[in-house]
Parts: structure tokens; sequence; C-alpha cells
């Protein structure tokens, strides 16, 4: 089946209509990632709700334009089909993102895009890494070019992977939710995601299991929702307790652009609370 969309309710959703038929271009890649990164959120709550995904990027198209969001491989899939609808060289690559204490490579948790053909003073070759799948990672596009870049708060360095012979490595700033992320060059199929996205939304040791969760990237920072603690990390940098149920979904509509039912704000508050108090006392242990 084709991997084609009708782009012009995606391009609602990121708020950029006007840019339905419009000629490839860095400044638009850069416009689609940065509406993208700022409007649809990174999140994990479909996992807390009992609604399996899969990776099939029409699919995380839909919910996107239906007002929601999901992690790297449905944010990524999807920006890829929109891409690819709106002219423009896309490629799909295997990824792997570590916390703090992991070691490097790509491990298969991540998925990866890049962008060709557009060349720049930046990018003389035209590659650019394109990745909405890291949360507080990037807000627009870098060129694919060994350096140090810098996106609001964040600096970050791109080189080669030690973990993987040609492949690349980004490295996040030290103020980030992770420690950075290895992927290979060659070309990756959806269906390679597979198996880890079972894994990473079933599996009683995944975070995204543990822990319901969403992020949002904009100029200025990030916000990061775990459990029901709220963070923003940048300008007006913040730690908040939501105490309450209205205060937790106010968060969720008004910072992640996020509503939902009461059956269903039933289920993520009990989710969310159960997570707080596991916090709780794995600080004090």
């Amino acid at each position: 089946m084709p991997e084609t969309i009708d782009p012009t309710g995606y391009l609602t959703r990121l708020g950029l209509p006007e840019l339905a038929g419009h000629q490839p271009g860095v400044a638009a890649l850069s416009a689609l990632h940065r509406a993208h990164a700022e409007r649809v959120p990174y999140e994990v709550l479909e996992i807390h709700l009992g609604r399996p995904t899969t990776v099939c990027p029409l699919e995380s198209a839909r919910r996107i334009v239906a007002g929601r969001g999901g992690y790297c491989y449905h944010l990524n899939g999807a920006f890829s089909v929109l891409l690819r609808a709106l002219g423009y060289a896309v490629t799909r690559h295997v990824g792997g993102v570590q916390g703090q204490d992991a070691e490097a490579g790509a491990s298969g948790n991540h998925l990866v895009l890049t962008v060709s053909g557009l060349p720049s003073a930046e990018s003389p070759d035209g590659q650019w890494l394109v990745d909405l799948g890291m949360g507080d990672g990037l807000h627009g596009p870098l060129p694919l070019v060994a350096g140090v870049y810098e996106q609001g708060p964040f600096r970050y360095t791109l080189r080669p992977s030690e973990a993987e012979p040609g492949g690349w490595r980004f490295d996040h700033d030290p103020a980030g939710s992770f420690r950075g992320m290895d992927f290979r060059t060659e070309k990756a199929m959806m269906s390679d995601f597979a198996v880890r996205h079972v894994e990473l939304s079933t599996s009683e040791t995944s975070g995204f299991v543990r822990t319901p969760m969403a992020a949002r990237r904009d100029a200025t920072g990030a916000d990061i929702l775990r459990g029901r603690n709220l963070s923003r990390i940048g300008a007006a940098a913040a730690l908040t307790e939501l105490v309450t149920a209205a205060d937790y979904f106010a968060a969720l509509d008004g910072v992640f652009g996020m509503t939902f039912d009461e059956p269903e704000r039933a289920v993520l508050w009990a989710r969310a609370s159960a997570a707080h108090e596991r916090w709780l006392r794995e600080r004090t242990t």
C-alpha cells in the first residue's frame, strides 16, 4: 500500500495550511519542523489508556490530525509521510537514544529521519537531520554536518558515531532529559521497528509503560510532564507538582494541547498518581 496522505488536514494541525503545494526548501522544512515540535506532543498516553498502536505512518498521521501525538516511531513516521507528500526526499534510519547510563549505539529504540537535496550555506551537500521523536530534543532541523549547534537554551554536538561505523552521533545538552543518540546511515523500513515498538509499549520494564508522560519543544526550551510532575527546561525553568486532577488536565490541555473525556480522565489520573507515588517512594530509598 503506498504511503500517501492528504496533507491538508496535517498542515492545518500544524497551523501551516499555506504550505500546501509549496516548493521544498530549507526555510519551509524548518517551519514545518518547528511547528510540529511545538504543536504535536511527544507522548505515550495511548499506552496508559489501553489502546495499542502500530508503527504504521498512516495510522500515526491520522491520530496526529485528530489532535494527539506519539513517540518517535509515530511522530517521525508520520512526518516522513507528510514530507514525502510535499515533495521532500526523506530517508528513515535505525537509531538509538540513551539515558545517562546506557551504552551508545543504534539499539533500534529510535527512528531517525534525514532529508536530502536541500543545499545551503549550512549544508553544502543538502543533507539535514530531521527528528521530532526526542521529546526535549530538536526544535528545528540540523545540517548533517559535524559541529556544535544551538537551539534556544540547548547546545548540541553532531559528530561521527564511535559506536556505529559510518553513522552519526547526536550529543544532547547536559540540561536535557537524555544523554545522546546514535544512528546508522543505511535506509530503514518501518517494519524494522515493529518488534521494539511492542516491547516499548507493553513491557513492564519500559519507562513508557511505567510512567505516563508528555513533552513538547519550543524556541526557548521544553516542557515535560512525567506522572504528576510538570517541568520546564530553559526559559522560566520550574518544577511543579500537579496536586489535583484539575491541575493535571489543565496542563495536558494548556501546555500540550490534549483533551480527554471523563472515562479517559479517570484512567489517566489514576495511572499518573500511581507513577507519582512510586517516584516519591523511590526518592526515599
